[in-house]
């Protein structure tokens, strides 16, 4: 099998605002022109059609990330790159999906858009954090909900320090180096 043809799954995690979208897309467009088969996997519209109902509580922060990696997973199995801007808060969801993926011989990787919750505040590109400082929700992640940081992830981006097109070639650097690419 060629890298061309080659899937994996690359999970994007960081709090919202990190960049984590944006970048994903940057690849794809990249990709896509190599002739890779790319789907962005992108958690709001995700959530809106394959884990409607679901509220944000620990558990089903956790089953809809695995719903995300199931799908994921089907995905790279038949030679999709997967590329999956989710948050995740939560390290044994993430570790989880990975076992997954490692169960069925399918490549995974994490990478962690590091980016600070300050700078996400100011990016705010849903308004989430303005809504969260008014009282108008609760629970975002990372502000007063947890978001638990990537111990060792495949690779960490810090898109405060950097443009969108480094961080998605810093990315694309890291599939080359595993052989995806």
């Amino acid at each position: 099998m060629s890298p061309t043809d080659q899937g994996a799954t690359v999970w994007l995690t960081g709090l919202p605002s990190a960049g984590k979208t944006t970048i994903a897309l940057e690849l794809a467009e990249r990709l896509r022109g190599e002739g890779h088969r790319v789907e962005v996997l992108d958690g709001d519209e995700l959530r809106e059609f394959l884990s409607a109902g679901l509220g944000f509580s620990r558990e089903d922060r956790h089953t809809n990330v695995q719903r995300i990696g199931f799908v994921a997973e089907l995905l790279a199995s038949n030679g999709v790159k997967a590329l999956v801007p989710v948050i995740a808060p939560y390290a044994d969801s993430r570790e989880a999906v990975r076992k997954r993926h490692q169960s069925e011989g399918t490549a995974y990787l994490e990478v962690h858009v590091a980016t600070p919750v300050e700078v996400c505040s100011v990016r705010d590109v849903k308004g989430l954090y303005a809504k969260q400082a008014a009282g108008e929700i609760s629970g975002l992640t990372g502000v007063d909900d947890p978001y638990e940081e990537p111990e060792a992830p495949d690779l960490r981006i810090e898109s405060q320090d950097q443009s969108v097109q480094d961080s998605a070639a810093a990315l694309y650097g890291l599939l080359v180096e595993r052989g995806l690419l």
